[in-house]
C-alpha cells in the first residue's frame, strides 16, 4: 500500500471540506526520516485554526496499517519549538504536505528557526532549568519505588516507574546538551549514549534496569541513575554562573518580603503559632533563594537533599527563623524577625538596591508625579 495515496486523500478531503480551518499537515516519524519498513504508519499532523478544523481529527486502520490524523495547536508547537514540550523533532524534522497560505508557511518556518536558535550555546542556562524541570518528575516515580510495599504485581510495577524515570532522564540530558531526540524511545538509545554530557555509568545502569528481574536492581540502579544526572545538573548550572547583580535581580523584593515579616510580628503578638510557622519558613527559604539568585545569576536546584542554597543567608548572619520556631514562646522569634527586617534593608540598599520608602502620602504623591512625567519625557 502506498500511504502517500493515503497522506493525499486526507489533504483532499481538507481543502474540500476545511479550506479556512487548518493551516498545515505534515508527516514526520520513519517516513519523514527514510527509515520506514512495510509495517510503518505515516504519523502525519494537522494544526487547526478554528474550532472546526479539530473536527477533522481522524484515527483509522486501512490494509492492516493504523493512521492517526492528530491536531497540534500552533499553541502547542510553539512549546515544542521552545523545548517546552519533548516532542520537537515533530516540528523539526517533519515534511510538509499541505500549506494553506504563505503567512502560515513562514510561521512554520519561524517555528523551525526558533528550534536553531533555542539551541545556541547562549540559551544553555535557559535548557539547564529545563533539564532540572524533568529531573524533578523523574523524583516523583523514584519516591514511589522506594514507598513500595508488597505490592501486585512487583516487577510490572517496578519496570513501570523505572520506564517513567528513564524518559524523564533521557529527555534531562538531552537538553543538558542542548538537543533533541530525533526517533522515539528505544530507538534513540544510540544517539543518548553518544550524547557528549552523559552520567559515566549510564550504559550499565541502562542495562540493569533494562534487562535485570530483581526488583531491588532496578530500584538500586534507578537511585544512582537519578544521582548521577543530578550531579551533571548541578555542575552545568554552576557553569552559568556569573557575578553578582543585585540592583536589578532584587529589585522590589524588600517592599513585598517586608509584608510576610510584620504578618509573623502579628501572629507573635497575637500567639498565632499557625500562621507563624508557615510564614517564618517561608520567608526564610525566599530570602535564601533571592540571595542566591542575586549572589549567582541562576536559582537553587530544589533536588539537593540539603540547604546548601541557604548558605549566603547565613554567611550574612541573618537570624534562623526556623530554628526558633516555640508554641510556648513567642518573643525571640518576634525579637528575630525585627532583627531580620533591618539586616535585609541595610545589606540590599549596601549592594546599590533602592528601597521604595515613604514617611507621608506627600512623598508617595511626588514620587508618582515624578515617575509620571519622567515617562511623558521618554
Amino acid at each position: 500500500m502506498d500511504v502517500f495515496e493515503v497522506a493525499e486523500t486526507m489533504v483532499t478531503h481538507v481543502k474540500n471540506n476545511y479550506p479556512d480551518d487548518i493551516a498545515i499537515i505534515a508527516y514526520y516519524g520513519s517516513y519523514a526520516q527514510g527509515t520506514a519498513s512495510n509495517r510503518s504508519d505515516l504519523d502525519f499532523f494537522f494544526i487547526p485554526v478554528t474550532s472546526k478544523g479539530y473536527a477533522a481529527t481522524l484515527s483509522f486502520v486501512l490494509n492492516d496499517i493504523s493512521f492517526d490524523f492528530w491536531p497540534i495547536g500552533w499553541e502547542r508547537a510553539e512549546k515544542m519549538a521552545s523545548f517546552e514540550d519533548p516532542f520537537t523533532t515533530i516540528i523539526a524534522d517533519c515534511k510538509l504536505l499541505y500549506v494553506r497560505s504563505e503567512e502560515d508557511r513562514l510561521r512554520f518556518i519561524k517555528l523551525r528557526e526558533d528550534i536553531s536558535s533555542n539551541r545556541e550555546p547562549s540559551n544553555g542556562q535557559v535548557l539547564a532549568e529545563k533539564a532540572e524541570s524533568q529531573l524533578k518528575d523523574a523524583y516523583v516515580h523514584l519516591y514511589k519505588m522506594s514507598s513500595a510495599r508488597n505490592v501486585e504485581y512487583e516487577i510490572t510495577f517496578y519496570r513501570t516507574e523505572a520506564y517513567m524515570i528513564l524518559t524523564k532522564v533521557f529527555q534531562c540530558l538531552a537538553l543538558l546538551n542542548r538537543t533533541y531526540f530525533s526517533t522515539g524511545w528505544g530507538k534513540n538509545i544510540k544517539q543518548i549514549l553518544q550524547l557528549p554530557m552523559i552520567p559515566t555509568r549510564l550504559e550499565a545502569l541502562y542495562q540493569v534496569i533494562t534487562n535485570t528481574m530483581s526488583s531491588a536492581d532496578i530500584r538500586l540502579a534507578c537511585e544512582q541513575l537519578t544521582a548521577d544526572t543530578l550531579e551533571l545538573v548541578l555542575t552545568q548550572k554552576e557553569s552559568y554562573s556569573v557575578n553578582p547583580s543585585y540592583p536589578d535581580r532584587m529589585k522590589g523584593f524588600y517592599e513585598e518580603a517586608k509584608g510576610t515579616l510584620d504578618k509573623i510580628i502579628s501572629a507573635c503578638e497575637g500567639g498565632d503559632y499557625d500562621t507563624a510557622f508557615f510564614a517564618a519558613i517561608h520567608i526564610q527559604d525566599e530570602i535564601s533563594s533571592f540571595l542566591f539568585f542575586a549572589e549567582k545569576g541562576y536559582w537553587p536546584n530544589s533536588l539537593e537533599p540539603n540547604l546548601a542554597y541557604q548558605e549566603i543567608y547565613n554567611r550574612l548572619g541573618f537570624p534562623d527563623l526556623a530554628a526558633l520556631l516555640n508554641p510556648q514562646y513567642f518573643s525571640q522569634l518576634q525579637a528575630a524577625v525585627e532583627q531580620l527586617n533591618l539586616l535585609l534593608e541595610h545589606h540590599l540598599q549596601s549592594q546599590g538596591v533602592g528601597i521604595n520608602r515613604y514617611e507621608n502620602i506627600e512623598q508617595l504623591q511626588e514620587f508618582l508625579n515624578n515617575r509620571s512625567t519622567s515617562g511623558k519625557l521618554q
